[in-house]
């Protein structure tokens, strides 16, 4: 006999789980409302470009994925747990599950790009081995040098973070990222600061990186030709009534550059000065 009622066990449909869900989201910043019941639910191993005019909470939803910023209303639920639900020592191992890029390289500068890659560990490990590669165990030592060699900076391992390229720099946040061993990796305009070729190569190694790995990527973009050569999917975020909702929600591959272009204009209509924005995506190839 099947038991019923809250004893009950759900029944496996054999679809993977989401791994992000995002329920009736709301954020407001003192009176001005950015984000207004939003509902968003990422699958296993998807790519996904969050598009959008500026100031439509691209960015405020990542935070919001990690609980770097609190919802005002609504659930979010990222890789099983219930995000507003956690605190302390719980948030922190749930923060270790997933890696983030940063515009900002945030690396060490004085530290070699191999000890920058070594901090990653800390999402699992504590204590000074945890410092700098020349305290780090061999083991560690070992993975951090597989994680350069697999953004292609293994020469540059022993040379200090202030001599590195912007491009450079980004590929070893990345670096630092993959030792943390994420579940799933957010990037928020990961190619914003770099010129269209560095940029470009960012976007290629974070959708290849995450796409060996069978990981979820979900990526904030003002670039139309990145979103739809990188992406499985593209979401667009528009002004509703009283906050942005997601206005667009279509495969990469059912999208064209005429409907995109209203989410890479500013609320005047005016575009948001980044070239690559009005580039097909043949100029980038």
């Amino acid at each position: 006999m099947t038991p019923s009622g809250p004893d009950a066990i759900p029944a496996t449909t054999g679809e993977p789980s989401p791994v992000v869900v995002i329920q009736g989201l709301s954020k407001s910043f003192g009176p001005r409302p950015i984000l207004q019941g939003l509902d968003l639910t990422v699958p296993p191993g998807q790519s996904l470009a969050l598009i959008g005019a500026n100031g439509t909470g691209k960015s405020t939803l990542l935070r919001m994925i990690v609980r770097l910023a609190e919802a005002d209303a609504g659930r979010i639920s990222v890789l099983g747990e219930t995000v507003g639900d956690l605190r302390g020592a719980a948030l922190k191992r749930f923060r270790a599950r997933i890696g983030v890029v940063f515009q900002k390289h945030n690396l060490v500068a004085r530290l070699s790009a191999l000890s920058n890659v070594v901090h990653g560990v800390q999402s699992r490990r504590s204590g000074p081995r945890t410092w700098a590669q020349s305290l780090a165990t061999a083991e560690v030592r070992e993975e951090a040098m597989a994680c350069l060699e697999a953004v292609g900076l293994s020469d540059k391992a022993l040379q200090r973070a202030d001599s590195l390229s912007g491009g450079q720099s980004q590929r070893v946040a990345i670096a630092r990222m993959l030792m943390q061993r994420p579940e799933l990796v957010l990037a928020d305009e990961p190619d914003a600061s770099l010129d269209p070729r560095a940029g470009r190569e960012i976007m290629e190694l974070l959708f290849r990186l995450t796409r060996d790995k069978g990981l979820s990527l979900i990526f904030v973009s003002h670039h139309m030709a990145h979103a739809l050569r990188f992406a499985d999917r593209i979401v667009g975020l528009g002004q509703g009534g009283s906050g942005a909702v997601v206005a667009f929600d279509r495969p990469a591959l059912h999208c064209n550059e005429s409907e995109l272009a209203a989410f890479f204009e500013d609320a005047d209509g005016t575009s948001e000065g980044r070239v690559q924005a009005a580039l097909p995506v043949e100029a980038l190839t």
